[in-house]
């Protein structure tokens, strides 16, 4: 096999899995959503993490071998399991003050900064065709927000910083390269998960802080109660979910270019629009759209214009 095929093949294999995780992913979506309005997000993820620790053992095992988890690089492991904890929280958030295809379409700014960040962190060169893309992406970001009009809501702050949180995670898996593998990868960024959401839960018990007055606010703060056997199961279902798709999005970033993978992220707008109507009988507003519109055309063309050195 010469050297590039053995580069298409890793790109074809990276895009294969950004994919089929954004679907995956896209499912848990549409489950928090729907608990938003009773149960604690910080007990979603710890229950969530609970159900994918067996699982991602048992894939651990078989990729590479249990040893794998004492790795030197736990450290930057770790962090980058407090920067996905925070991106993926801040994003849980605001499920219950914005429809579906609104709090996705803010997030997926991510493959937007993602260029920025590879630019800064990985020394990929980015083209000046590539950052006027870039400020159109936010333009986009600024049409669906309309921030100083009656229609603006805080909880858009949260889908936007879940995505420049989400985008340096990212980052940093394309920068560890194919030092970690990535079911060891998403096995550090579950626990941290299930440990941080088990103590920010306490934290705020001691404190005896139970609500804050803005449904994304309560969403974390509410205090855990026991889930009926439904809520249990789906979010029982989500740490299936979420041990699946963590792994397929790291493999990801590892296999392929960053600037490559990143455009795929988009399919993520086919779903969420379409679990937002069909659950929650959301329809996206006109200026959702046409922002939304802005941010995939000039995502993908600043992706598709970055240049990488060789």
């Amino acid at each position: 096999m010469t050297a590039t095929n053995h580069v298409q093949n890793r790109n074809l294999v990276g895009i294969a899995s950004l994919v089929l995780g954004v679907l995956i992913f896209s499912l848990q979506d549409a489950i928090l959503k729907g608990m938003s309005g009773e149960h604690a997000v910080t007990l979603a993820i710890f229950i969530r993490s609970l159900v994918a620790l067996p699982i991602l053992l048992v894939m651990v095992h078989f990729e590479c071998g249990l040893g794998r988890l004492a790795s030197k690089n736990y450290p930057l492991l770790v962090l980058r399991g407090l920067i996905l904890l925070t991106a993926y929280t801040t994003y849980y958030m605001a499920f219950p003050a914005l429809p579906l295809a609104e709090a996705i379409a803010l997030f997926f700014i991510a493959p937007i900064i993602v260029t920025i960040l590879a630019s800064a962190m990985l020394g990929e060169r980015v083209s000046l065709k590539a950052w006027m893309a870039v400020i159109a992406g936010f333009v986009g970001v600024l049409i669906i927000v309309q921030p100083g009009s009656a229609l603006f809501e805080p909880a858009a702050l949260l889908s936007l910083f879940s995505a420049a949180s989400y985008a340096l995670s990212m980052v940093l898996a394309r920068k560890f390269g194919t030092a970690e593998p990535s079911t060891v990868m998403a096995f550090y960024v579950n626990g941290v998960y299930g440990v941080a959401a088990a103590l920010i839960a306490a934290g705020f018990n001691l404190a005896g802080i139970a609500a804050l007055g803005h449904p994304s606010l309560d969403f974390l703060v509410r205090p855990w109660a026991m889930p009926n056997g439904q809520d249990m199961l789906l979010m029982g279902l989500c740490g299936v979910i979420a041990a699946v798709a963590m792994s397929l999005l790291t493999h990801a970033y590892r296999m392929a270019k960053a600037n490559l993978v990143t455009v795929f992220e988009y399919t993520g707008m086919i779903w969420g629009p379409l679990w937002g109507f069909l659950f929650f009988a959301e329809i996206p507003r006109l200026t959702t759209v046409i922002g939304t519109l802005i941010i995939i055309a000039a995502g993908i063309f600043a992706v598709r214009n970055a240049k990488t050195p060789d």
